[in-house]
């Protein structure tokens, strides 16, 4: 097949991030790169051998020649920058979270229908291969029917730049809209709606808090008016619920991994702590005994790649988005699958603002554009 020829908006930490994982996908090919900042924009260009640079990304999208068009900017960016590439007739991949808002997101999910294009969101837990076999527990019906999950992520003092990790950006409602459940819970929170079959919210009821001490002049320099830590319960349609804690900054050493829980079995997805990553488990009732199984995942993977067609396409968020590009296989429904995960988070800063259980409606009728404009 020929190659995809892509061309990438941002060059930053994530537009890097993005071009170290097309240099190890065959049939992708960056051949133009766009950043406000000139420097940066040359250093990435030269060190990934990049043919064509931008500074005005109107140029980059108008060019002919692409076959996509991989956004990788803060996420007030998102909604602008992706519209205006949709409308100029290209696929969109958009880092995570879709945008800064679901009012924006759902803008961009409408003008991908619109220009009858593809829109893909970088939600990488989704191709992790715990994800996969817990995909395939459910579908055998080993976890019965669900009815609970629960989101938990945590880092100890992991906050951008005032601990020492990324930019202030990430700091700013200006730029960033939320902090730790947009920066980080998108991917737990996500990677539970799919596992889920992706419910219809309901309500929403949470808290949000900035307490942990930190560097003064740090706080002061990036403007840091985002969560570090945010608590959540979630009443979906059908029954199911979902409780979450995010933390980028908490006085404990660790949480267990997230969960999801059925009638018949429950499964844990891995989690990150100072004692080491957790392993993927599977909890049930075999001849009246609790029984808890860890699997062999390594080769299980392994058999897939071997005996499957196209398991390659799900190996990361980028090959997958390659392959669909390519038409090997069918886009998941990450831009949707990313407009709910956004919805959630919008629904407990607005419950923390009124202090009470909000309802879907309520959610969306809050939620206002925050893109910034261009």
């Amino acid at each position: 097949m020929s190659k995809i020829r892509i061309g990438i908006i941002g060059a930053g930490l994530i537009g890097k991030d993005h071009l170290e994982k097309y240099e190890n996908i065959e049939d992708a090919e960056v051949i133009a790169l766009c950043d406000t900042n000139e420097t940066q924009l040359k250093k990435m260009a030269e060190q990934f051998r990049v043919q064509h640079t931008y500074t005005d990304f109107r140029e980059l999208i108008a060019r002919d020649d692409l076959d996509a068009i991989d956004v990788c900017l803060h996420n007030n960016l998102h909604a602008p920058i992706t519209i205006a590439a949709l409308e100029a007739g290209k696929h969109v991949y958009c880092e995570k979270p879709i945008a800064g808002s679901y009012a924006d997101g759902k803008r961009m999910v409408d003008a991908a229908k619109e220009a009858g294009k593809m829109l893909h969101v970088q939600l990488a837990f989704l191709y992790q291969t715990e994800t996969k076999a817990a995909n395939l527990l459910i579908e055998e019906g080993k976890l019965g029917k669900l009815y609970h999950a629960r989101s938990t992520g945590h880092r100890r003092r992991g906050r951008p730049f005032v601990d020492g990790y990324a930019t202030k950006e990430f700091n700013r409602k200006a730029t960033a809209s939320g902090g730790a459940l947009f920066d980080m819970g998108v991917y737990r929170i996500s990677q539970l709606l799919y596992l889920m079959g992706l419910p219809k919210v309901k309500t929403v009821t949470g808290k949000t808090y900035q307490e942990v001490p930190m560097d003064e002049e740090r706080r002061a320099i990036s403007g840091f008016d985002v969560e570090e830590l945010g608590v959540g319960f979630v009443r979906f349609e059908g029954g199911l619920t979902l409780d979450i804690i995010e933390a980028w900054a908490i006085h404990l050493n660790g949480f267990e991994g997230s969960s999801l829980v059925g009638n018949a079995g429950g499964i844990r997805l891995p989690g990150h702590t100072s004692q080491g990553k957790t392993p993927f488990s599977y909890h049930t009732l075999l001849s009246d005994m609790d029984m808890d199984a860890t699997f062999d995942l390594g080769y299980a993977n392994y058999r897939w790649h071997q005996l499957r067609e196209n398991t390659d396409a799900y190996d990361s968020s980028q090959q997958h988005w390659v392959a669909a590009l390519q038409g090997r296989v069918e886009l998941m429904p990450t831009a949707e699958i990313a407009l709910q995960t956004i919805l959630v988070s919008e629904g407990i800063y607005l419950s923390d603002q009124l202090e009470r259980e909000v309802t879907v409606e309520e959610i969306m009728a809050a939620s206002k554009s925050v893109a910034i404009k261009l």
